[in-house]
């Protein structure tokens, strides 16, 4: 049975978040694996790869062949590097944190009211144009 790491696509239609799993060579792209060791989010800035290091390294020890999209992914994380025994990649651009949005209260507004609105119904000026006319075509 030939073993294959590969990318198993769950999410919406326009959404696509990948999980990295162990699975026989023979089975459908969603199908039944064996094991899932990672997660790869490709919309997200930047892109999100979790991967176990120490499965992926039995997984490649006992002879499964990575696809081509996986073996990107492993080399960017630099498992496949550490498997290979070659020097380890640059590391990944982390996401900055949010910074969070001043509150009302920070920037120094206070919660007096103003009074009503200065603009006026639409549907009110309507109703006063169509009774004017109607009063200076009375008269």
């Amino acid at each position: 049975m030939a073993v294959k790491i590969k990318l198993k696509r769950l999410g919406k239609i326009r959404s696509p978040h990948y999980r990295i799993v162990v699975a026989d060579s023979r089975t459908r792209r969603d199908g039944r694996a064996i094991e899932e060791i990672g997660k790869y989010h490709p919309t997200y800035n930047p892109s999100v790869m979790e991967v176990d290091a120490d499965r992926v390294a039995y997984w490649l020890g006992v002879g499964a062949q990575p696809t081509e999209p996986v073996l990107a992914i492993l080399k960017k994380t630099g498992d496949w590097q550490k498997f290979k025994g070659e020097p380890a990649p640059a590391p990944l651009l982390v996401a900055a944190p949010k910074a969070t949005r001043p509150t009302f209260e920070a920037l120094g507004g206070d919660d007096e009211g103003k009074g009503e609105a200065i603009t006026q119904k639409k549907k009110a000026e309507k109703k006063d144009e169509a009774a004017a006319e109607s009063e200076s075509t009375e008269a």
